[in-house]
């Protein structure tokens, strides 16, 4: 299976004048073990649009169709996520959770930056 993949990789690179992998490896998961490390995962969730510069600004975040990020903000939206476990611990307030990412905006983005220095 290996080789098909590094054939076809090869292939399509040379093909589309660029260079890299097609596949990447595994996901990593994680238990969540706590409601704070529930919250963190959830704001790096959100915020991950924004911080791979996906969307340029907070507010666009709002109309990212790939994200649930909306269910949570917008009062009269609804879909499939269950919002009260992450919104429980701000008393179900949409904007003390709102300020909660929001504070945390620029940071995660100056982190995500950092990426390519890390050793896994």
């Amino acid at each position: 299976m290996g080789d098909l993949q590094n054939s076809y990789t090869r292939y399509f690179n040379i093909k589309n004048k660029r260079k890299g992998q097609l596949f990447l490896g595994q996901f990593k998961a994680v238990l969540i073990e706590s409601e704070t490390q529930l919250l963190h995962v959830s704001r790096y969730i959100h915020l991950n649009p924004y911080s791979a510069e996906v969307v340029k600004s907070f507010e666009e975040l709002l109309v990212y169709p790939w994200s649930s990020l909306p269910e949570y903000l917008i009062a009269d939206k609804s879909g499939i996520c269950q919002k009260s476990e992450i919104l429980f611990p701000f008393k179900n307030n949409i904007e003390k959770y709102r300020q909660f990412l929001f504070d945390q905006k620029d940071y995660q983005r100056k982190l995500k930056s950092l990426d390519y220095l890390m050793l896994d």
